[in-house]
């Protein structure tokens, strides 16, 4: 404990908060393990595994969900993913903004690319959805140079092999 009087181990949500039933939900803050926090994370997971699966409608290849939360402040998750030809990656972006805009209400804040359709970046806050050619993927690298977050390979149901999981730990190459 340093001269502020405030140790790790205390929470940082005020004890006033706790107790105080008339203070509404966005004046509570949400810290790293409040239950609202939790929720969160659970809900940028689903609309990750959301955007993973209308890529995979549209025969993406390679799909990556990659965790960046812990390391950094810029979102919660990226997918990453290939589309063979520029057509197949506009195809892709569309099938991602029409499921999370039909399943989850979501239009993407941002979308740059979609008229070259080498790149098409969708992003929607919590999420941003990476869309490229097999080309551009290997240049820019994104799987590396996020590589300190957590990486999981999106695996089809339909896929021969694939279970009833829809996503697994991605394998060290």
């Amino acid at each position: 404990m340093g001269d502020s009087g405030f140790s790790m181990s205390e929470s940082a949500v005020p004890e006033s908060a706790l107790v105080d039933p008339e203070l509404s939900a966005a004046q509570v803050p949400i810290t790293r393990h409040s239950p609202e926090r939790l929720r969160a994370d659970a809900d940028s997971r689903a609309l990750a595994l959301l955007a993973a699966e209308a890529c995979d409608d549209r025969k993406a290849v390679d799909i990556r969900l990659i965790r960046v939360d812990e390391v950094s402040s810029l979102t919660d998750w990226f997918v990453i993913c290939s589309g063979l030809t520029d057509v197949q990656v506009r195809a892709i972006a569309r099938s991602v903004e029409d499921s999370l805009e039909l399943e989850a209400g979501r239009l993407p804040l941002r979308r740059e690319g979609q008229s070259e359709g080498r790149w098409v970046l969708l992003d929607y806050g919590e999420l941003i959805v990476h869309v490229l050619t097999p080309q551009e993927r290997s240049y820019y690298d994104l799987e590396s140079f996020w590589g300190h977050g957590a990486q999981e390979r999106y695996i089809s149901p339909l896929q021969p092999g694939g279970s009833d999981l829809t996503a697994s730990p991605a394998q060290s190459a």
